[in-house]
């Protein structure tokens, strides 16, 4: 999947200079911005204070302040209101969507260029994704034939700032007996990362629950034309993204 080519990709002539952040910000601004722009997914929902704190693991405290600091950036990188929650104002969710788009391509460069393991590109990834210029990014993307998908599934948003939404959902919620594809892994958890790249579980190999075990037990499945079932925790099978 990592190496589909898209027309939407093959014209991108990039001419912003290049700099850290067009709004002066910090990398941790960038982390905050793309935290929300995770959580609140393809229906822009707000965002508890809370959740960026859990998701982040930091104090409730600093996101308070972080997030008074960004709504009241010029332009506005945020609509925070207090005890609501928060959601990306237009410049907010344009500067997270470059952050994710140099953070896939990175990912990707690292995987297909430089054989690295799948597991290893999500942590170098986030120490380059801030400080790469737009004339790096538009080479990189030039260099891997401007792929749709990172390594572990997940659409790279295009220069425009356009991200295809996804109609996926988990294993876990797949029916029994459904021969489901890969479409996507969380690539947050290396050691997870490795478990399911040893059993061949990555995105476009066709999976089939043949059942879970009881008590929220683990699942058995079957992965692609193997004839032999393996288990997966409960916890794997959420982190696995699947379409029919």
């Amino acid at each position: 999947m990592a190496s589909m080519v898209s027309k939407r990709h093959r014209k991108e002539t990039p001419t912003v200079p290049a700099q850290l952040n067009g709004h002066g910000a910090s990398e941790s601004s960038d982390d905050y911005l793309k935290a929300i722009l995770e959580l609140s997914g393809p229906e822009d929902r707000q965002v508890a204070s809370t959740d960026i704190a859990v998701h982040l693991k930091i104090s409730g405290a600093s996101v308070t302040k972080m997030l008074q600091k960004l709504s009241s950036a010029t332009p506005a990188l945020v609509i925070y209101e207090k005890h609501r929650g928060v959601h990306l104002a237009k410049a907010g969710r344009k500067r997270a969507l470059e952050i994710v788009r140099h953070h896939r391509l990175i990912e990707t460069f690292l995987y297909q260029i430089l054989d690295y393991p799948w597991d290893e590109v999500h942590d170098e990834a986030e120490r380059l994704e801030h400080f790469i210029s737009e004339r790096f990014e538009a080479r990189v993307a030039a260099k891997l034939n401007y792929p749709d998908f990172d390594p572990h599934g997940h659409a790279i948003p295009t220069l425009d700032g356009s991200l295809p939404v996804s109609h996926s959902q988990t294993l876990a919620q797949a029916v029994a007996n459904e021969q489901v594809q890969v479409a996507s892994v969380s690539d947050r958890v290396p050691e997870m990362l490795r478990y399911l790249g040893s059993h061949g579980i990555k995105p476009g190999v066709w999976l089939k629950i043949i059942e879970q075990l009881p008590f929220r037990g683990a699942y058995r499945i079957i992965v692609g034309d193997s004839k032999k079932a393996i288990l997966l925790s409960e916890s794997l099978a959420g982190a696995i993204f699947v379409s029919p």
